[in-house]
């Protein structure tokens, strides 16, 4: 149920008339794995790729607000007066898809349904801005839904469950403002919402998109169950270029799927219109929530606690959204890689729970940042090329999270070094508890249980190790994604599989000189962190004292 994030893209105020690609200076033009939207390229001897970020802006009158002083919570302000502009912004139908033969409302129906489930928000939404379309056109009260389903599982903490349930307050609330019924349903979603629907008389339900098994599969429940004479329509409001439309297959890398996004954003990279007070109300009101007791009452490992530095909510994530803007991003093209550099945007986890939309994050950061040209372009290419690369590949590869899921080269040359010698040999719970010979991956490991969080530098460093220091391609794999999932915050979402296939099974990547263990896989050392960044300064930070 939880999800995740790592990678580049392009922004505009107005639709334009045809890109115009332009070359980024070399770093910014790298593979960006395991980031909080920057923190890790990589050198690429071989490629050099151009970049989603030089579609040119048209002129156009910019919001009053611009210029506006630059008080706490300006960027809030800026984006209310956007979407009020912009209230006859079209919805683009090719952003949705019928997974029913039927696409009409049923007659004689009391409502329709938004079944939220990777878009946690109210406004920025289109899969919520759709519902409330379709459901004034047939003069009908708005629902939206949530359905809890907490898995038996390691992976299951108060660290992931409190930042999305505290979210979905905040959803309930903005719901309740705009006379939307919010419902928080108990129970897997194949069981419980196929009766809630007939139970309110509803006569359509509209999703959002998740490319993940367990959502995929919650999606093929529900539709099994459903009347048929209820449509379900799916409307991707997590990707700027919805997954389908961005590509039909696979994609090999970022430079393979690059022109393909980049050639589409002028028809997507659009302004958001507000979803607005909704004008008929329910007869039926949605049961009210007691929120801390919900909290309360989960089967969740609760040793995994909620880290401090990220407040859950639409409203936070514009918050962290407006401090980069104003203080980060102008650092993100020279520093993001120095771990000891307060350069990165940090907005992962509000992504990762659509508790901030990157479409949003993609029109402000290339508004604002026009005297960080050089920022904009790498920040854009992670946040939307990147990002959704790693959507494209879950989506057309169901093994996205197993060593056979790699490529025929990679799959070849991590068995043919499969039993070489490694130096070291660690356990889970040795890695798990940051038990190495090695600080710096010890002080990257803890600062992750800690903080829930981990430079997107050192994450790579910190995969490629695991494959060096376990006993097989296969074990280092479930380590990483175990460790991964279960503790960052922004965790069992497409960017961390893919960050973890990257680092670990050579995805999206070439081969390189072989050597022992890693044979063909991009290999990464202590030494090349130490031209990097202070390593020092680091370790003394994070590096347990017992280390």
């Amino acid at each position: 149920m939880l999800l995740r994030v790592w990678k580049r893209s392009h922004l505009l105020t107005a639709p334009i008339t045809a890109p115009r690609l332009a070359r980024l200076p070399n770093q910014a033009r790298r593979p960006t794995l395991f980031s909080s939207f920057g923190g890790a390229t990589m050198s690429e001897k071989k490629r050099k790729a151009k970049t989603a970020a030089g579609v040119k802006e048209p002129s156009a009158k910019q919001p009053r607000l611009e210029k506006a002083e630059k008080a706490a919570g300006w960027l809030q302000s800026l984006v209310k007066q956007q979407r009020e502009d912009k209230k006859d912004m079209k919805f683009n139908e090719k952003r949705q898809r019928f997974l029913t033969d039927t696409e009409k409302i049923k007659q004689g129906s009391e409502g329709v349904l938004y079944w939220m489930q990777r878009d946690h928000r109210v406004q920025d939404n289109w899969a919520l801005i759709r519902a409330q379309q379709l459901a004034a056109k047939e003069e009908l009260p708005l629902h939206a839904c949530f359905c809890l389903v907490v898995s038996k599982s390691e992976l299951s903490t108060l660290r992931h469950y409190a930042f999305l349930l505290k979210g979905l307050q905040e959803v309930a609330k903005d719901c309740k403002q705009l006379n939307i019924q919010f419902h928080l349903l108990l129970g897997a979603p194949g069981e419980v919402l196929p009766r809630f629907v007939l139970d309110r008389a509803l006569g359509a339900v509209v999703t959002d998109f998740s490319p993940l098994r367990e959502p995929q599969q919650w999606l093929n429940d529900v539709k099994k169950k459903l009347s048929k004479d209820i449509p379900l329509i799916q409307v991707d409001a997590h990707n700027i270029v919805p997954c389908w439309v961005a590509s039909p297959k696979l994609e090999y890398s970022a430079r393979t799927i690059r022109g393909k996004i980049t050639n589409l954003l002028p028809e997507f990279l659009t302004d958001f219109p507000p979803l607005e007070k909704h004008q008929h109300t329910a007869t039926r009101t949605a049961k009210p929530v007691d929120w801390e007791q919900t909290l309360a009452s989960l089967d969740v490992d609760r040793t995994v606690g909620e880290p401090q530095w990220a407040k859950p909510g639409s409203e936070a994530g514009m918050a962290m959204l407006e401090s980069f803007i104003d203080v980060r991003l102008k650092l993100f093209a020279t520093q993001r890689n120095d771990p000891n550099m307060a350069a990165l945007s940090q907005l992962s986890p509000w992504i990762r729970f659509g508790q901030l939309s990157a479409q949003r994050v993609a029109l402000q950061v290339r508004r604002c940042g026009k005297n960080a040209s050089e920022s904009v372009a790498a920040f854009i290419e992670e946040l939307v090329v990147r990002r959704e690369l790693t959507d494209n590949f879950c989506f057309y590869n169901e093994k996205y999270d197993k060593v056979e899921g790699a490529y025929e080269w990679a799959q070849k040359t991590l068995k043919d070094h499969a039993k070489d010698k490694r130096e070291y040999i660690y356990t889970r719970e040795q890695l798990e508890k940051a038990q190495t010979h090695d600080k710096l991956w010890n002080g990257a490991q803890h600062q992750m249980v800690a903080e829930g969080k981990m430079h997107g530098f050192l994450r790579m460093y910190w995969a490629k190790k695991i494959l060096e220091w376990t006993r097989s391609p296969e074990e280092a794999l479930s380590i990483a994604l175990y460790l991964n999932d279960r503790y960052e915050l922004d965790g069992q979402d497409p960017n961390g599989f893919v960050g973890c296939m990257w680092s670990i099974c050579g995805i999206h990547d070439q081969g390189w000189a072989e050597r022992p263990v890693f044979g063909k896989i991009r290999y990464m050392n202590y030494k090349g962190c130490l031209r990097k960044f202070n390593v020092a300064q680091f370790e003394r930070k994070y590096c347990p004292k017992k280390a």
